[in-house]
């Protein structure tokens, strides 16, 4: 899954693909990658990111899905928590709707994907991008985020989503310290087996600078590292700015483990 944000102010690419034709040039270099899905978002979810209207969500996102739409023959996905915005995209030719908030921010979002028939992914997080990283406490990480996604998943089946239709995510960087997240990494195989696909969005977080020391510009070896170890649990969707050189890896790490 390979990320176009289109954002002024994203942790990594903030403002590189902002304008329609910028997203769109790097959408064809991503589907030379041999990208599988796109994943377009119109508002930053970093920690204490700006809140911004639908409209203008709206206004960010649509042109560049539908120019998209045009020549890229995969799923493009909707990252967006607004069912205003979801909406919007899904007529714009997006397939997916992927929702940090798992429904939690908007409560018309879980019954417009079932009425549209779409695929959702259902991340983990706690309370919002401006307020998620003041002290976020668990007992036990691993067990309170499988038990928060088996939550969110059992309110999208009580809606009418159907299972094939159910994506899982556990939230790495949301509502957690670093600690947390590598917890979370060595524990990966516990949400696996919720039986649903797992993707797992890690590319040049800050818990990677925490063991590596590197600044976000330098994190593409540290990003690798956690792909490995989530392939190995069974994560079968990785969300990443880097598409070509984590399709290598994957590629290498796939025939050597056969």
């Amino acid at each position: 899954m390979g990320i176009i944000n289109v954002t002024p102010d994203s942790f990594y690419d903030g403002g590189r693909y902002r304008s329609v034709e910028k997203a769109v040039k790097h959408a064809h270099l991503l589907q030379e990658q041999d990208v599988d899905i796109l994943d377009i978002g119109g508002a930053s979810s970093r920690p204490g990111a700006e809140v911004i209207a639908p409209e203008e969500e709206s206004r960010r996102v649509v042109p560049v899905i539908k120019a998209i739409r045009t020549f890229f023959h995969g799923p493009i996905s909707i990252d967006t928590t607004s069912s205003i915005v979801a909406r919007r995209a899904l007529d714009a030719g997006a397939d997916w709707v992927n929702d940090i908030s798992a429904g939690r921010a908007d409560a018309r979002m879980i019954p417009l994907v079932a009425k549209h028939g779409c695929t959702i992914v259902l991340m983990h997080s706690r309370g919002t991008p401006q307020t998620m990283q003041i002290a976020p406490r668990y007992d036990d990480v691993v067990a309170e985020v499988t038990a928060e996604l088996r939550a969110s998943v059992a309110a999208c089946k009580e809606a009418g989503v159907s299972d094939e239709r159910i994506l899982i995510d556990p939230g790495i960087g949301f509502a957690k310290t670093a600690e947390h997240n590598c917890i979370l990494m060595r524990g990966l195989d516990r949400i696996v087996k919720l039986g649903y696909p797992v993707v797992l969005g890690t590319s040049r977080k800050s818990f990677i600078g925490a063991i590596t020391g590197r600044d976000v510009d330098d994190r593409l070896y540290g990003t690798l590292g956690s792909v490995a170890v989530a392939y190995m649990h069974g994560v079968t969707i990785f969300r990443v700015h880097d598409v070509a050189a984590t399709g290598d890896f994957l590629k290498v790490v796939t025939e050597l483990n056969k």
